[in-house]
């Protein structure tokens, strides 16, 4: 059996002398593993960074067997990421959300594509800039997966306007009148999330928006499976919240 596809390397793993066990996430195969020959060696490990895009074949004799990954290497980004501490933060959230939340080997183009898109932005512009597509894209994910936010219009009285909470049960939005309450029980609502904020988010919209996929993460995709919250993914929240902390 064999095919090929595009892919973003999510983790590489030594096994044996020089070998490695690649992780990535391919646009048409889901997320993936396979054995690439020489993939721990000084030329394997530089292709195969966290981050970078590739182009790779698999091949194995049975469907359900590890296979083999041929790798070419077709956009460096993992040398723009390690140069910032938040872009970093970035990559090692969003690998270890993948590899925690998408089931192997189901495919799902969209997480690709806004992985893939994510990445360059994260490579190229300030935390401020990528922090609101990081939300997007796990929002996207929860999506992909069946458990799709609604935040249209208020959960108790249907209108659509001043929708400044979530449900932590539900996913729904809550209005501001309805939700004061309870506001205590709640989770915030950033105004990026709904298309209506002019100008760039506050750092403390970032913070909210990241607690808030978080927590659906956690509770939908994780804990149903005896999983917790990769450290990678808790760390990214923790930055915000220091930026958020810092710009008072």
């Amino acid at each position: 059996m064999e095919w090929t596809d595009d892919a973003i390397v999510l983790s590489l793993r030594a096994h044996g002398e020089s070998s490695g066990i690649l992780e990535a996430l391919t646009r048409g195969h889901g997320r993936h593993l396979g054995l690439v020959r020489g993939g721990s060696s000084s030329k394997g490990r530089a292709v195969l960074q966290p981050g970078n895009r590739i182009r790779l074949v698999w091949r194995a004799r049975l469907s359900e067997h590890l296979g083999i990954f041929t790798v070419e290497l077709a956009r460096a980004r993992a040398a723009d990421i390690f140069e910032q501490r938040a872009a970093l933060s970035g990559l090692n959230a969003l690998s270890a959300v993948a590899a925690a939340v998408l089931p192997e080997r189901e495919p799902h183009e969209a997480a690709y594509e806004g992985a893939d898109a994510l990445l360059d932005a994260i490579a190229h512009h300030d935390f401020a800039d990528w922090a609101p597509l990081f939300v997007h894209w796990e929002i996207g994910l929860l999506n992909e997966l069946g458990f799709g936010l609604d935040l249209a219009r208020c959960a108790a009285t249907g209108a659509g306007d001043d929708l400044i909470y979530v449900s932590p049960r539900t996913g729904r939005a809550v209005s501001r009148g309805a939700g004061e309450p309870y506001r205590d029980r709640l989770l915030s609502l950033p105004a990026f999330l709904l298309g209506r904020q002019a100008g760039d988010p506050r750092a403390a919209d970032l913070h909210a928006g990241l607690r808030l996929t978080a927590h659906f993460l956690d509770q939908w995709l994780l804990m149903p499976h005896d999983k917790t919250m990769p450290e990678a993914r808790q760390r990214l929240t923790d930055l915000a919240a220091r930026a958020a902390t810092e710009s008072g």
